[in-house]
């Protein structure tokens, strides 16, 4: 937290100097009653100069008091907003350096916690911690001196309710407790994922009947965070009720008043002198009690500071310090390794020559492989082993800028932004006019759809309409072909579009410049017959590859898979309603 904290040294250190400084002069009215009670109370006539001098300087306390507590709150608030706002820049910084694929291995709810939550988590620290830390150590301080001097022994009776609380924050600090917060952290991550999970799966849990398993899931979540609440609450309840319990004024006073009693009964002490003790008494137990809740604040930021710092901490993808410029666009994977666990290979031993002009088809079973070796190209991961060479070029000797310059990519999952359809389409292409724009929707067979819109190519998505997952799909690969890009992947690009817009997109992702580099991971038999290669992949390593004819020729694996899919086809003709085309 130090750390993350340090550019914004001389503002935390102005905002402590003021709370000291207004904490110092709101002891001031106080006193002043103390000393105006002792002169009323003095026998003989009241000094009215001494009079009007403590209410002016009580007076003037009160001044200073609120104008430097002000002035401390006010430059806490606006620290506290730089604060967060550098930390967001920070996450959103290195979020936009991290290999994409990392994203993929995790969970929304959490990621969003960090950035929205734990961020806001260091609220309380920065904007009021300071002056409550500040106000418990002066206060007392500066009281206990004023005490001492009117009688040391009633200052240390006075003393007896903070040290019974004080001895009870060390059970605060527990190994138990400690994990018992980070369970309670834990358990409310768990929530925010679930219930994220459940919202953006919710069509497809009402549409496959699966309503009581996802209601299950978030419940269970549920029920665990009330469980780890209840067993955190058990913990420590008995503690904070018996730090309430001696920190209350009941029990001040009455503490304060035998000890006053005993000793003006002993004649050790005037009963004009318990009067200081009565107020500033109670002044003593309230800032203890503040620091029980910056305690508390400290604790919470620090976590979430923690779990901030383990995102800034992720391993940016590395740009080489002397970017390289490629020689054409010619795709090699060389003898490339990769898994997502150091003892786990997802890929292994991959050599494959993508020709420029040539569709390359990857095919194989669920689990082999296929979407990772796509990843590879547009670099959302680097191989753990070989390399990936684009032009000649190893892809980690190209600067990211010049690498998606050159490869673009289309996925099954479409991300749209909370933006004008145009600026969706153009988002590559920033420069682009909107001819280029309306030709590109054109090629991807969605401009009539775009037409239907509210404000057509202006209607911002998400906000003034909606579209379903094909028109979504066929918007990102509008997208894919206004940038143009000489080399293109694509994993199951066409998924969601109907067999008419799945052949134009076909034909429009031939036709520029007859040297574009596609690799796509292919499950209909139509992208596989037009493909140049098929590359068969099993277990992660490639076990067959070849022209559609020369791998059914050989009557292998591949054989068997487009035997599979035809005779699926065969029989969704056959079930399929009259009119209906199959997918």
């Amino acid at each position: 937290m130090a750390r993350l904290l340090r550019p914004y040294g001389r503002s935390f250190a102005a905002v402590v100097i003021l709370q000291v400084i207004g904490a110092v002069a709101g002891l001031a009215p106080l006193l002043a009653v103390v000393e105006l009670g002792r002169t009323l109370l003095s026998p003989g006539p009241a000094d009215h100069g001494q009079v009007r001098t403590v209410v002016i300087a009580g007076a003037a306390g009160l001044f200073v008091r609120l104008l430097f507590t002000a002035a401390s709150s006010g430059i806490g608030h606006v620290l506290d907003g730089q604060v967060q706002l550098s930390f967001r820049r920070q996450l959103a910084a290195r979020l936009g350096r991290v290999p994409i694929g990392w994203f993929s291995r995790r969970r929304t709810g959490e990621l969003a916690k960090v950035v929205g939550d734990d961020v806001s988590a260091v609220h309380p620290f920065i904007a009021h911690t300071p002056g409550e830390l500040v106000s418990a150590f002066v206060v007392p301080l500066v009281s206990l001196i004023y005490l001492f001097t009117v009688d040391w022994r009633l200052t240390l009776i006075t003393l007896i309710p903070v040290a019974l609380a004080v001895a009870l924050v060390p059970l605060m600090m527990t190994p138990a407790r400690l994990r018992e917060q980070e369970e309670f952290d834990a358990a409310m991550g768990r929530i925010a994922s679930s219930a994220v999970e459940f919202v953006q799966g919710i069509s497809v849990v009402k549409a496959f009947g699966g309503s009581e398993r996802a209601h299950r899931r978030f419940r269970t979540a549920a029920d665990e965070f009330v469980a780890t609440f209840f067993r955190w609450v058990r913990g420590v309840s008995a503690v904070a009720a018996g730090m309430q319990l001696a920190l209350s004024p009941p029990f001040v006073l009455l503490v304060v008043l035998i000890g006053g009693a005993a000793l003006i009964a002993n004649g050790g002490m005037t009963p004009a002198d318990l009067l200081p003790f009565l107020l500033l008494g109670l002044g003593l137990t309230a800032p203890v009690a503040a620091l029980g809740h910056g305690f508390d604040d400290m604790q919470a930021a620090r976590r979430a500071v923690g779990r901030i710092r383990d995102v800034l901490a992720v391993r940016s993808l590395p740009e080489p310090a002397h970017p390289v410029a490629p020689r054409g666009h010619r795709v090699e994977l060389r003898d490339v390794r990769f898994g997502y666990e150091a003892d786990h290979e997802v890929l292994r031993g991959i050599d494959l020559v993508l020709e420029p002009g040539t569709v390359t088809a990857v095919v194989g079973p669920s689990g082999s492989g296929k979407s990772t070796l796509v990843q590879l190209l547009p670099r959302f991961f680097d191989p753990t082993h070989g390399s990936v060479l684009l032009g000649g070029v190893d892809l980690r000797e190209l600067g990211s800028q010049e690498l998606y310059r050159l490869v673009s990519f289309v996925f099954q999952d479409v991300r749209l932004l909370r933006a004008s359809v145009a600026d969706n389409i153009a988002l590559a292409v920033p420069q682009a006019g909107p001819d280029d724009v309306v030709r590109a929707a054109r090629l991807a067979n969605v401009h009539e759809r775009i037409l239907e819109l509210p404000r057509g190519y202006e209607t911002v998505l998400y906000e003034e309409a909606g579209l379903s997952g094909g028109e979504a799909q066929r918007i990102s690969i509008a997208r894919a072909l206004l940038a143009a890009t000489p080399v293109l992947v694509l994993d199951e690009a066409t998924a969601f579009a109907d067999p008419h817009t799945e052949q134009a997109v076909r034909r429009a992702l031939a036709t520029p410049a007859g040297d574009r580099t596609v690799l796509v991971i292919a499950h209909r038999l139509e992208t596989i017959a037009d493909a140049d290669t098929v590359v068969m992949l099993e277990n992660g390593s490639i076990v067959e590859r070849g022209t559609p004819a020369e791998l059914l020729a050989q009557n292998g694996k591949f054989a068997a898979f487009w035997r599979s899919h035809r005779s699926a086809v065969a029989d969704e003709i056959e079930t399929a309603p009259q009119g209906d085309e199959p997918r």
